[in-house]
């Protein structure tokens, strides 16, 4: 992991994520990468069983499945040792796929994002793979951010645990990226 250097200090990179946009975007050794995702269905929201993406400040708790191959299917993070296929989505029409990482989210905001009701981790916030089948730029998950494999596998790359994510509502339209 490449960490950004300002004054002699490490810093960490920063993801920020859209929901107007439908955009997650990271500011990493100078380069904004900027990636297409899908949040909930449901909109905006922190409540437990509300199928609702949270707002606020989130960290990368915890980094699952690298070494894991293109497209593997994870229950319960844990790898199944099954590879997504259009084959095996026929059997399991109504599945949650969750493929490829995981990138397990942690509010950072007590009584708006953690502990209680409103605990992004116990509800299993997650950024992770999705069938690249599946429209990007479209609210459509049950809560968590999907990405496409591709770009969820260099987004993995570039964000260690402990990596800040700031989740809005607003559009990046008038906020720069930048390195923190």
């Amino acid at each position: 992991m490449d960490f950004m250097i300002r004054d002699g200090a490490s810093v960490t990179p920063l993801i920020e994520i859209s929901l107007a946009d439908q955009q997650l975007r990271i500011a990493s050794a100078g380069v904004c990468h900027v990636f297409p995702v899908s949040t909930a269905k449901n909109g905006p929201g922190e409540q437990q069983g509300s199928e609702q993406t949270p707002r606020g400040w989130h960290r990368i708790r915890a980094a699952i499945g690298a070494g894991a191959p293109l497209n593997a299917v994870f229950r319960g993070r844990r790898v199944t040792g099954e590879i997504y296929s259009p084959q095996l989505a026929q059997q399991q029409p109504d599945r949650d796929w969750i493929l490829t990482r995981i990138l397990w989210l942690q509010g950072q905001e007590t009584g708006r994002n953690r502990l209680g009701n409103v605990d992004s981790m116990r509800r299993f916030i997650y950024i992770h793979g999705t069938p690249d089948s599946e429209p990007m730029g479209v609210p459509a998950s049950h809560g968590c951010i999907r990405m496409h494999n591709a770009d969820l596998l260099l987004l993995f790359a570039l964000a260690p645990p402990g990596t800040p994510v700031w989740i809005q509502e607003h559009s990046f339209a008038r906020i720069p990226c930048r390195n923190l």
